[in-house]
């Protein structure tokens, strides 16, 4: 909400579940702020999101208890702490230096209407090296103003001033469209209390009227898509969420278990349940009474998406991938770039104009690569232009 003597603006950050809020003030003369984000394994892992996006919480850190939140030793300077029951990561913390202030997940603030403002602006995204194919960082290169990010492989910036240039990594570095480069990628949350296998499908033999919904018709490969829903975004504290969707009949347990992985959510629920050792720190929370939304205890990594209508299926977080050809998986996924999905709750608000600038991006750089529109894409388009 915009403060009344417009000198000031309140910001409010939350959890999914809403056991946790907390707001401060901010001067105009402040704004914009500026965002940071990682890239990194570590944060991919730790989220389950493609990267982390944080901004400075604008008030002294010992004003501000953390105290109810659940914490995860992130690394030796940073400490996640979040949500023990929804799993949203609400702040980063420097458990060495109490007086530095806390880095807030910007998917947990509040999107309210700044009246013009700008409240926020990108600087820079770190860690883009560990990515290996530029991750999310390839829709996140500019600003909704227009101005450029800067990308470095690593943090260290004094090494790396002018950082990656606009069109790294090259396209003839990326995995093609048709390529098939994975057999089996492990399913990995950061402290591996999660250790799960995703199986390439098969359905090489299946009609194509009976081919699931999200199988791309021509390779054969899983969608993966975007998602800027209040609830996703919430769930992992990240402004664009990414999914991949699977039957659970190609999800297994590590080589180490010799026990089947549960065939339909409502078995994966009942192993959640009973705490059953093979199923590791894996806990749900139901967002909706028939949604349960999968993440690890430990390290609120965000893993599964599941509804009850449709027992078989459950959406991966694709940020808790560990493929070999790089963050987006692209040998295993076949990927909906362009138009994000749900961006429509993001509208009346400051966080439309970052949506809607990553949109346009992911577009251009769809098209500037050669990479196909996405099936579903392409049948909804073109029932729009019967319709008219």
């Amino acid at each position: 909400m915009m403060a009344s003597n417009n000198e000031s603006i309140t910001l409010t950050a939350h959890c999914l579940c809403k056991t946790h809020t907390f707001s401060t003030t901010v001067p105009v003369s402040r704004l914009p702020l500026s965002l940071h984000a990682c890239h990194c394994d570590s944060c991919r892992h730790s989220t389950g999101a493609l990267y982390t996006m944080c901004v400075r919480w604008p008030e002294p850190r010992q004003s501000v208890d953390v105290s109810e939140l659940k914490v995860f030793h992130f690394g030796t300077t940073g400490h996640i702490v979040f949500c023990d029951t929804c799993s949203t990561p609400m702040f980063f913390v420097n458990p060495k230096d109490l007086d530095q202030e806390l880095q807030v997940f910007t998917g947990t603030i509040a999107n309210f209407d700044a009246g013009g403002k700008t409240l926020f602006k990108t600087v820079d995204h770190i860690f883009v090296g560990d990515t290996k194919d530029g991750g999310a960082s390839m829709w996140m290169r500019t600003n909704a103003d227009g101005t450029e990010t800067k990308r470095y492989e690593t943090r260290d910036k004094r090494e790396e001033h002018e950082g990656y240039p606009f069109d790294w990594p090259a396209t003839l570095s990326f995995t093609s469209y048709e390529a098939k480069t994975h057999d089996t990628v492990p399913i990995r949350c950061k402290c591996k209390g999660i250790d799960f296998v995703l199986h390439r499908p098969n359905y090489d033999n299946v009609p194509k009227s009976k081919i699931p919904w999200f199988i791309d018709p021509v390779t054969h490969k899983p969608l993966g898509g975007f998602c800027a829903c209040n609830s996703c975004r919430l769930f992992g504290g990240i402004d664009i969420w990414n999914w991949m969707y699977t039957e659970l009949k190609y999800i297994s347990f590590s080589t180490s278990s010799n026990q089947p992985f549960p065939k339909s959510t409502l078995n994966l629920k009942a192993l959640v349940d009973a705490k059953d050792p093979s199923i590791g720190t894996l806990k749900y929370y139901a967002s909706s009474p028939d949604v349960q939304r999968y993440f690890c205890s430990t390290c609120s990594a965000s893993i599964f998406y599941a509804v009850d209508d449709r027992p078989e299926i459950v959406d991966v977080s694709v940020g808790v991938l560990e493929a070999s050809d790089g963050a987006r998986a692209e040998g295993l996924l076949s990927w909906a770039l362009g138009p994000i999905g749900r961006i429509e709750d993001s509208e009346g608000g400051w966080r439309y104009d970052m949506l809607t600038a990553a949109s346009k991006e992911a577009e251009e750089w769809r098209i500037s690569r050669g990479y196909p529109k996405n099936w579903r894409r392409v049948a909804r388009e073109r029932t729009e232009t019967w319709a008219t």
